[in-house]
């Protein structure tokens, strides 16, 4: 192929089993892989949606477990919640940001700044008094385990992101971010850079990984797609170094908090 040209492909892995806690996701991978007649190469990104990991990695809480705190109560006054889910939104969280009806926001352990701290209870099988799953313990760890995992099985150097739905301030609907990523820079930093004129660049920072689990999202879908696992390639920059927590705004340089 010309290498003038760009070219970025991305393919849905089909045929991928409903992921249980204690299930190998690597193994998951690959025989989406064969049913896909692909094998990975360097440079590929494989980009996994938070809840099949979080599965895997045994994040459920029954709710039935859970004895919601006087604090837990309020908000879910406010909120319109269940008290025990909102008890799980305060231990995943460092501060509460704001509270409406149907929404918390809050400053998630791991620093991102969401609704009701990542915790759902959507394509998530009920069972009992319910059922509600958590984000990854570190996403990040967990990104840098299935990388080094696929090269062992594959022999290629590959990316590997995680990915969860985030909405916006000022802008409507949510949007795939990613919350864990390893193999790749996650912010891309173009400053010193010329542009097509050689004026250099002063302030682009580019949100790579977020571009990458946004472009994903959309084969992934929101609903009953089944398709959990998505190969990226002709992504710029991979391999490379990154993690996602390098796309959180220090509080420094944070304009509205």
């Amino acid at each position: 192929m010309d290498p003038s040209l760009a070219q970025l492909s991305l393919l849905a892995l089909p045929g991928l089993p409903e992921v249980r806690s204690g299930d190998d996701l690597c193994g998951a991978i690959a025989a989406g892989l064969r049913a896909a007649g692909q094998t990975l190469r360097d440079g590929d990104v494989v980009v996994l949606a938070q809840k099949i990991v979080s599965k895997a990695e045994g994040r459920m809480v029954s709710l039935a477990e859970v004895d919601p705190s006087d604090r837990a109560r309020e908000l879910a006054r406010q909120s319109g919640k269940d008290p025990r889910l909102v008890e799980l939104v305060l231990r995943e969280s460092n501060a509460v940001l704001r509270c409406r009806p149907g929404v918390i926001v809050v400053e998630h352990r791991l620093g991102f700044v969401m609704a009701n701290a990542g915790i759902d209870q959507s394509n998530v099988e009920q069972e009992g008094d319910g059922v509600a799953l958590l984000l990854p313990l570190d996403p990040d760890a967990s990104c840098d385990g299935l990388r080094a995992t696929l090269r062992a099985a594959t022999g290629a150097d590959v990316a590997v992101l995680i990915i969860d739905s985030h909405g916006r301030a000022w802008r409507q609907g949510t949007v795939g971010v990613a919350i864990g990523a390893s193999g790749m820079p996650a912010l891309l930093d173009l400053r010193g850079r010329p542009d097509r004129h050689g004026r250099p660049l002063f302030v682009t920072e580019v949100g790579l990984a977020d571009e990458v689990a946004a472009a994903a999202s959309l084969l992934m879908g929101q609903a009953g797609e089944g398709r959990p696992v998505i190969l990226v390639r002709g992504v710029p920059g991979v391999p490379g170094t990154g993690r996602a927590r390098d796309l959180i705004r220090p509080r420094a340089t944070d304009l509205f908090r």
